[in-house]
């Protein structure tokens, strides 16, 4: 699926949808100081934060003991100087290596909810402790796992691919396009992988950052195909964040459950 993002005000073709007015949902996303540096060594500083608009921290922080960084080389990286407050959460990145370096957060669980005593209970974890702690026998209780990633690339010197391995969980990226080497005016073409297998038909959203100052915010929502790809083609030189969700029937212990997995990955388009 091709399509160019617009200008403000500017129309799209019949491939994509441009939503009106601002988002209504809260969106996870990390945000680096410099996507792109140059020379031996560098720092960059990550905010990280849950918002109603995009790179404006409004809501609340994003939990930080989840987050991983993975050098060029493969090896774990450690996070620095790390915070966080009621509304943005931050962390230092020392690269000292040439190449593409992942800063990653997510992970996997279970919710549950059910009536007990004339309440609404809700209640999250592992699977261990769903058994553990009875949750299944719970009268009419309704079981879900989430599988969730929200992640950033900043490049020191040339673009490497090493930290684009994935795992064989839940939708994961699989760039076509270097996400630290777009262009505006560029065509760009990522692949979704859901559970190792090419992801078809997975509902992508894409919007460029700060809508804050923007009387339309102008999401775009695009489709996988077969191959589980997307290929767009930014405009405008700013940072953008994309997510991507998709949502199956699973089982646990042999009674079905509904799956939910989603990705966000932030990047930036350059000036041509």
């Amino acid at each position: 699926m091709k399509l160019n993002l617009p200008k403000a005000g500017a129309c799209l073709t019949a491939a994509a949808l441009i939503a009106a007015g601002t988002a209504s949902a809260h969106r996870a996303w990390m945000l680096p100081s410099t996507f792109t540096l140059s020379g031996d060594e560098q720092w960059i500083t990550v905010d990280g934060a849950i918002s109603n608009n995009l790179f404006t921290p409004n809501h609340v922080a994003m939990r930080l003991d989840g987050v991983t960084v993975t050098g060029p080389d493969g090896a774990a990286v450690e996070i620095q100087n790390a915070s966080s407050g009621e509304i943005r959460s931050a962390f230092d990145v020392l690269l000292d290596q040439q190449g593409t370096y992942r800063l990653s957060s997510g992970g996997a669980g279970y919710f549950a909810s059910w009536q007990e005593d004339g309440e609404r209970k809700r209640w999250r974890g592992t699977a261990e402790t769903l058994a553990a702690e009875g949750i299944e026998q719970k009268p009419d209780v309704e079981i879900s796992r989430t599988v969730r990633r929200t992640e950033t690339f900043v490049t020191l010197g040339a673009p490497s691919d090493g930290v684009f391995a994935t795992e064989g969980t839940g939708l994961e990226l699989k760039p076509v396009t270097h996400p630290n080497d777009i262009y505006a005016s560029e065509e760009v073409s990522f692949q979704f992988l859901l559970d190792g297998a090419p992801a078809e038909g997975v509902s992508i959203e894409l919007v460029r950052g700060h809508d804050r100052y923007r009387d339309v915010e102008g999401a775009v929502e695009l489709t996988t195909d077969a191959d589980g790809m997307v290929t767009f083609t930014p405009d405008t030189a700013a940072p953008y964040w994309m997510s991507a969700e998709h949502e199956s029937e699973g089982s646990l212990n042999g009674q079905p459950i509904a799956v939910r997995t989603s990705y966000v990955v932030t990047f930036e388009a350059l000036p041509f």
